[in-house]
């Protein structure tokens, strides 16, 4: 890994120059997997665009951004299902170009969507370029677009809002910009509950970095003899920068909690309540590895559980060789938290492949080995996994899709 400490950013401008590259396979393999879609779902009978923008929590976006909050739906089972659940900042941003263009809101919640896309492929690149290099970027980028749940990045969905925020906060984190860093990982909170990973980062980031300023000022102390004092004056304006990223890293999400607690009358802890409703919560996994061992009640859908033992082994694998590589300790601890929440949550078992989305540093390690090929080999292989890709998303939207 490049030593980040003797690394300069590069100047924006310079940046978005060395991401086109990236950024054009991620648009071309975004539109072959609307093409194929498109295609799938005509021959099917179905519009691509409704799968896109009226179904699932596309919906609950949609409701959010056009009446408000306090609308719920009761099962006959008792469950409660608010949309208090789901966070602001997409309704917020349908609402804004709805007010400001003629797109309906589902619409303006497809274009955020894809606008959000590419941000979030710029934010992937630019944390892979800073840590591996442009070519292992330009990969990194591919691989996000050709997972197999990649077609969410192109759905009216917060995934990749989501992401592009919280790339670009590890972005910031990594090359000083803490205030930054800190309204970032405050809009973030303010998408989904994950933006919890988010804040993490920033803060884990900052403890350590005030560790090293102590660390470095008493080896200093310790080694002084000639030197004026003044040589330090200039340091409490970057530590008050970095105090202030982590005062203003928590506050959108905890505004948005506290805020359904105070709306709900079950104080701070509301919004637990309001994702009980949902049968969402934490509970180590336990569920999930009931469901993963169910499984295996009969011989075809044996098959299924061993497909997520080996994905679920695959991920952990992945994190550890992001540990021996020495990823920075704000992306291990944002990967580590995004993972453990997909992973160790009660809820819905359909959505984990989503919910995994953002955890797009798992990838650099694959996104190393692959810019060791040739470039084409390595455009051969990208070729055939946005085909695949392309081809399961249509077959995964028209049929269970994600909930």
């Amino acid at each position: 890994m490049t030593d980040l400490a003797t690394r300069v950013a590069a100047p924006h401008a310079r940046l978005l120059r060395r991401a086109v590259p990236a950024l054009l396979g991620f648009a071309a393999v975004r539109t072959l997997g609307l093409v194929v879609l498109t295609a799938w779902s005509a021959a099917r009978g179905k519009s691509a665009h409704t799968l896109l923008t009226a179904r699932w929590d596309s919906l609950w976006y949609t409701r959010v951004a056009e009446l408000g909050y306090g609308y719920q739906v009761r099962l006959p089972n008792g469950d409660v299902h608010s949309n208090l659940a789901f966070f602001p900042l997409l309704p917020w941003l349908e609402r804004l170009l709805h007010a400001v263009t003629p797109l309906s809101y589902a619409d303006a919640g497809l274009v955020v969507s894809l606008v959000a896309s590419l941000a979030a492929a710029a934010g992937i690149f630019a944390v892979a370029d800073l840590l591996h290099g442009p070519r292992v970027g330009v990969c990194a980028v591919l691989l996000w677009a050709v997972l197999p749940v990649g077609i969410v990045q192109s759905m009216a969905y917060s995934e990749s809002l989501f992401t592009a925020l919280a790339a670009w906060a590890l972005y910031a984190v990594l090359t000083g910009r803490w205030v930054s860093a800190g309204a970032l990982a405050a809009l973030a909170g303010l998408t989904r509950p994950v933006g919890a990973a988010v804040v993490a980062a920033v803060w884990a980031a900052a403890v350590v970095s005030f560790g090293r300023d102590r660390s470095a000022a008493h080896t200093d102390g310790a080694h002084r003899t000639t030197r004026a004092p003044s040589a330090s004056a200039a340091e409490p304006r970057p530590q008050r920068r970095r105090l202030l990223g982590m005062l203003i890293a928590p506050l959108g999400a905890a505004g948005y909690v506290l805020w359904v607690g105070h709306r709900t009358g079950k104080g701070p802890l509301g919004y637990l309540d309001v994702q009980a409703g949902w049968r969402n919560g934490f509970d180590g996994g336990y569920a999930f590895a009931r469901f993963m061992a169910d499984k295996f009640t009969s011989f075809p859908s044996a098959l299924a559980g061993v497909g997520l033992i080996v994905g679920v082994g695959l991920l952990i694998w992945l994190y550890v060789t992001c540990v021996r590589q020495g990823q920075p300790v704000a992306v291990l601890v944002y990967t580590g938290v995004v993972l453990a929440l997909a992973l160790c949550a009660s809820s819905y078992f359909g959505s984990k492949p989503r919910l995994l989305l953002p955890a797009f540093p798992v990838l650099f390690p694959l996104a190393r080995a692959l810019a060791r090929l040739r470039t084409s080999r390595s455009a051969l292989a990208g070729a055939g996994l946005a085909g695949a890709a392309a081809v399961y998303g249509a077959f995964w939207l028209n049929g269970s899709g994600p909930p």
